[in-house]
């Protein structure tokens, strides 16, 4: 694939999604193509049918494909769900570089690249695996919060990490349906910390912040202090079982419930007229019925309620550094629930938003429809995936695009020219 193509793949428990990206001759990637495919072979994020979900992931990716006129081959795909955990630790070494005709100690990069190793030193499962370190902050002799300890004197270097692990075989479910649907994994990446790359800003990271993804099988929660990631937390509850409680409680089928929730649900009582009505389709031949919408509210509110409680538990049981000023995030299929942000901020105390993709320098096409906070996770698996890849719009160069169509071209002509005299 041509590495000037960045396609991103997130695998959810209700919908796969796929976009693809591309630079334009400015260096701006650009999207130019989305997929969007209903997913059921997943519960509360993990895999529990394969070829359903290989189905969904081969029909998302190719609807990319149709929109966007590039091939697919390989794609940065998320992974989250409840077999994802986050814990805290430190690691700490004697700095090795000695500065040239003194006795001074210099930091260098293999002296980082040591610390994080022996942060890492965790004892783990053997099912389990580590998806993701991330370095919170360093600490030279005596010195703390140091961002980037390169090139600084010392003698001890300490660093805190963020550890995110997975269970081996949600990994390798995951990797397999993407590689049986025909197409390679790049790298498998949080999708609490894409979505964050999408809808945060450092304002946000650095006073503290809590990312609220309400998805459809599950809650995934990502705290973030001094600018990195402090907690990882999932709840098994979101958006389906909402749509579950509407239509045990109505007689309803999930595919209606499911519309009642999205067009007509609600979950804060003061958004609400008393004179408004929602219709809920008859089972078996039977009429349907006008129902008072605030009765549809009664079902949803105490599910969202619960959900949002449990996140401040976890939350109270942190114990966090300095409170957090950048307040609450929503992202998610969730998050288009009218009310959810009231709830919130009556639930957790701290100020709510709705997060959806922000337009950056290095981002286009983001149209209004792509400002969706249902989209949150598979644009920033793309920005992810662009910074990891190591092409950057700052470094790209349109005439190398142009060489290389050239080559393509000249190539090409040079296949027809042998298919002509030998075959």
């Amino acid at each position: 694939m041509n590495n000037r193509i960045v396609v991103s793949l997130d695998i959810g428990s209700t919908f796969v999604r796929c976009i693809v990206c591309e630079y334009d001759d400015n260096g701006v990637l650009q999207i130019i193509g989305l997929g969007m495919r209903p997913s059921t072979g997943l519960r509360k994020g993990v895999v529990v049918n394969i070829e359903a979900t290989l189905r969904a992931v081969a029909g998302a990716i190719e609807d990319a494909e149709m929109m966007s006129g590039l091939e697919v081959t390989s794609c940065w795909t998320g992974i989250g769900g409840n077999h994802i955990n986050g814990l805290n630790s430190r690691g700490v070494v004697g700095v090795s570089g000695k500065r040239r005709d003194t006795r001074e100690r210099e930091i260098g990069q293999d002296d980082i690249n040591r610390v994080i190793e022996a942060a890492k030193a965790v004892v783990i499962p053997t099912d389990r695996q580590i998806l993701e370190v991330i370095p919170q902050n360093y600490k030279v002799d005596d010195q703390k919060g140091i961002r980037n300890p390169l090139d600084m004197i010392g003698v001890r270097l300490e660093c805190d990490v963020h550890i995110i692990t997975c269970t081996v075989t949600g990994a390798q479910n995951l990797i397999k349906c993407v590689n049986r649907a025909g197409f390679r994994v790049n790298e498998l990446i949080l999708q609490t910390l894409a979505a964050g790359r999408a809808v945060l800003t450092q304002d946000e990271m650095d006073l503290g912040v809590v990312l609220i993804d309400l998805g459809g099988g599950t809650t995934d929660i990502l705290v973030y202090v001094e600018g990195t990631p402090y907690s990882t937390y999932t709840i098994p509850a979101g958006g389906t079982q909402v749509t579950s409680d509407i239509s045990i409680i109505k007689n309803i089928s999930m595919e209606n419930a499911e519309k009642i929730k999205i067009d007509a649900g609600c979950c804060w009582d003061e958004l609400l007229d008393d004179d408004e009505t929602v219709i809920v389709p008859g089972v078996g031949g039977r009429p349907p019925m006008s129902i008072p919408r605030s009765q549809i509210l009664t079902i949803i509110k105490p599910r969202m309620e619960e959900i949002l409680k449990m996140v401040k538990q976890h939350l109270d049981t942190l114990n966090l550094p300095r409170p957090l000023g950048g307040g609450v995030v929503l992202t998610g299929g969730g998050a288009g629930l009218t009310g959810v942000v009231e709830l919130a901020n009556h639930v957790l105390k701290l100020t709510a938003r709705i997060g959806s993709p922000i337009p950056t320098q290095n981002l286009g096409g983001l149209v209004d429809e792509y400002k969706n906070p249902s989209l949150a996770t598979v644009i920033g698996l793309a920005l992810e995936g662009e910074k990891r890849s190591g092409i950057d719009a700052a470094e790209y160069d349109p005439e190398s695009r142009q060489s290389d169509k050239k080559s393509t071209a000249l190539i090409d002509k040079l296949k027809s020219w042998l298919k002509e005299e030998f075959f």
